[in-house]
């Protein structure tokens, strides 16, 4: 329901009146009324959750520092903190010319060990066809059979060893692990890079983790899959309950939840609230948009006929677009709501 409250000339026109007629204007009970117009908003006792707001913080579900097994110079380094990269994209990468020339060894030993192996092969068919015609010895199979188990032999231990240099020479391209934020770039072009040392962090900030601490007679209510409200650097957010567990230290217990983070509107590392549900009680409630603040004071207009007078008031929690209201208006209470105010 909207109401514009308009100006109430007929009181000043009385008073005018009686002042033309020699006598003294009437007292006015209770304040002067404040005429403004706004939408009209019933305050009715509301069924609301009581909640627990348990800080932690917010971290990435991914994080990983990349590094090499390799010693070698970083001769590019393709991306810049803040970078967002992609599943499998080149961040940096190593000199790796003494593996060129140990995989270009690794692969004539392969080629020579395949041609071994199909000679002892064909050496050992020929020799078995003799022996099953008894035309060889059972001596001369043994050894053929014998000299083809070391062709075999031979020829997995190079092929093992071209597998082992191309998973070394791997280490030398630096790749995204999964889609993410470069968070850090340790090195740069011409620098020496050690086994093991860091090279680039990268961050999934996609999701987010959310680990608070409670005590445990505040999260009896929770449970796996439960969407609560929460909150990333004041930011409100839904979060989905993941787990709860035993916190290290002191009687306490650790609250996980996941928060979808698409557009990357909330940071890792920021600090973090829960909205831990407490139960339901009734409380009256009514739109942010019609508080009014001055100083420490807060009021509301509160509608009188067609005026709207203050009334200062107390306010509790807030809830989405509501507050809560502790003291100062009753169930049926009507207040103006200023229209455009947020």
């Amino acid at each position: 329901m909207r109401m514009h409250v308009r100006p109430a000339l007929s009181a000043l026109g009385a008073v005018l009146a009686f002042s033309a007629c020699g006598g003294e204007p009437p007292e006015r009970a209770g304040p002067a009324p404040l005429e403004i117009g706004g939408t009209a908003f019933v305050v009715r006792d509301t069924l609301v959750v009581d909640v627990f707001e348990a800080a932690g913080v917010a971290e990435p579900v991914q994080r990983a520092m990349l590094a090499s097994k390799l010693m070698a110079r970083v001769t590019e380094v393709l991306v810049q903190e803040g970078d967002r990269v992609g599943a499998g994209q080149v961040l940096a990468r190593l000199d790796a010319r003494d593996l060129s020339a140990r995989a270009e060894q690794a692969a004539a030993g392969l080629t020579g060990a395949e041609a071994g192996y199909q000679e002892a092969l064909a050496q050992a068919h020929r020799i078995r066809a003799l022996y099953a015609d008894s035309a060889a010895p059972r001596a001369q199979l043994d050894q053929v059979e014998a000299g083809l188990a070391r062709a075999e032999a031979a020829l997995r231990q190079a092929r093992a060893a071209g597998a082992e240099l191309e998973a070394v020479s791997d280490y030398a391209t630096i790749r995204a692990p999964f889609a993410g934020v470069i968070t850090q770039r340790l090195l740069d072009p011409g620098g020496f890079a050690a086994p093991g040392e860091p090279l680039l962090s990268i961050e999934d900030q996609s999701s987010l983790r959310l680990s608070v601490t409670a005590a445990p007679e505040a999260v009896g209510r929770l449970r796996r899959g439960q969407r609560i409200a929460g909150a990333v650097a004041g930011l409100p957010v839904e979060a989905v309950i993941e787990g709860v567990v035993s916190a290290t230290g002191g009687h306490l217990v650790t609250v996980n939840a996941m928060v979808r983070n698409r557009d990357r509107v909330a940071f890792a590392g920021s600090a973090a609230t829960l909205a831990l549900p407490q139960g339901t009680r009734t409380s009256l409630l009514l739109p942010r948009r019609a508080l009014i603040r001055e100083g420490d004071l807060t009021g509301v207009r509160l509608r009188r006929g067609n005026t709207a007078e203050l009334r200062w008031i107390r306010v509790g929690g807030m809830h989405a677009a509501m507050v809560e209201v502790l003291s100062g208006l009753v169930d049926g209470d009507t207040v103006i709501v200023r229209d455009g105010v947020d």
